[in-house]
């Protein structure tokens, strides 16, 4: 059983054909999906597939592309939906300094704001971080300083920093997920640090409909390709494909507070029609 901790089933590029999308992931074996709010719309298109598809859990948040459009009522409304019960997390909330959708200032601004969120919901952080890792770090840091108490903060999604980033993420409780770029060919670096972390800090995801893995590259990725993701993760760490499984998975559990219940509930929900 795997869990596809990162997935946007909101998506336009699933538009003619979600559900097959999701019995599909089910099909594979996936025992959960998480899908990812990047604003207040999304956020809230999540939470109604969550609502309606077992097994789907939602994420809250708003992206840091969309960080200019973060409002005051914008933040309240983002508190009153991170209390619906398919809400696992507040996320994706972050920094992403590649691309100047939104100025640096005011991503860090929300992303603060956010977080803040997250500590008085009592929920953990999905975090993007693209080009700004030492800020990203940095405010992270902060904000645990003002957190205590929670072992598990949250994951660092699709990560792409160095090994060194990775010691202090973890030393701080996040997670590291990794997606279909640890499948690129390319990807020596990166597959280099995914042999060196250790298992029990590791997610898997797809990013969906994005980054899908080798050999779908260049197409739409969706969740039932995470299983792509887990058979190379287990051959970089000479594993097997069901040892890899069973600790991401339990990862995933203590991230997101799912228990078994919730991860066996695709299936009971098709053995009830």
């Amino acid at each position: 059983m795997l869990v596809d901790t990162h997935a946007h089933l909101d998506a336009h590029a699933f538009g003619a054909d979600r559900n097959e999308v999701i019995e599909r992931a089910w099909t594979a074996g996936l025992g959960a999906i998480i899908s990812v709010g990047g604003d207040i719309k999304s956020s809230r298109e999540v939470i109604a597939l969550a609502q309606a598809h077992p097994g789907v859990y939602a994420t809250v948040g708003i992206h840091p592309h969309e960080a200019s459009h973060a409002e005051l009522n914008a933040l309240l409304e983002l508190e009153h939906l991170a209390g619906d019960r398919d809400v696992v997390a507040i996320g994706e909330i972050g920094l992403d300094f590649h691309y100047d959708f939104s100025p640096p200032a005011v991503q860090e601004k929300c992303f603060v704001a956010q977080l803040e969120l997250a500590r008085r919901v009592n929920k953990p952080v999905v975090i993007h971080d693209r080009e700004a890792h030492a800020k990203t770090l940095a405010i992270l840091r902060d904000w645990l300083g003002t957190t205590p108490g929670r072992a598990v903060p949250g994951v660092l999604h699709c990560f792409s920093g160095d090994r060194e980033m990775a010691e202090q993420a973890m030393q701080m409780g996040f997670y590291l997920s990794f997606g279909g770029p640890i499948t690129f060919r390319n990807a020596r670096r990166l597959q280099e640090l995914v042999r060196a972390l250790p298992l029990e800090r590791i997610l898997v995801e797809t990013d969906c409909p994005y980054l899908a893995p080798h050999p779908h590259r260049g197409k739409r990725n969706e969740p039932a390709y995470v299983r792509l993701v887990a058979l190379q993760l287990a051959a970089l760490k000479g594993l097997s494909l069901e040892e890899v499984a069973s600790v991401t998975t339990a990862n995933a559990q203590r991230l997101f507070g799912l228990g078994t219940l919730e991860l066996v509930r695709p299936w009971l929900a098709r053995h009830e029609e």
